[in-house]
């Protein structure tokens, strides 16, 4: 069984997004990385880039793929997780903790009612 915290928004591309105030935390979900399996590149993007909902903005590569990673909000990059980059088996380990991607100052709070809950994501992925 997929762990798919319920405190998180999810994008239908397997992103999610945790949420305070206007800053939002993005990184995607276990049953993700369970797909990719062993992720051993992480490219994100600059600190400052403006980025729009839906826009590619980051890359994973695993032992089988690369595949990009979709904001699942708008706004401006703040922080990246140089320690994903240092060490991209986080994201397998620790997908909603220390394998998270990015920092972004949400642009539109209203966005987030674009994205499932956390019982439409468990839907989507047929759990």
């Amino acid at each position: 069984m997929t762990n798919i915290p319920s405190d998180l928004k999810y994008a239908k591309s397997h992103e999610w997004v945790r949420v305070n105030g206007h800053t939002g935390v993005v990184g995607i979900t276990d049953h993700a990385q369970h797909e990719l399996t062993d992720v051993v590149f992480v490219e994100l993007p600059a600190v400052g880039r403006q980025v729009k909902a839906g826009e590619a903005c980051a890359v994973v590569e695993s032992v089988k793929t690369a595949s990009d990673i979709y904001s699942p909000v708008s706004g401006q990059i703040v922080e990246v997780n140089k320690a994903a980059v240092d060490n991209p088996a986080l994201v397998n380990t620790e997908p909603y903790g220390g394998g998270w991607f990015y920092k972004i100052q949400l642009s539109n709070l209203a966005e987030l009612n674009n994205l499932l809950s956390p019982e439409s994501y468990k839907a989507q992925i047929g759990q």
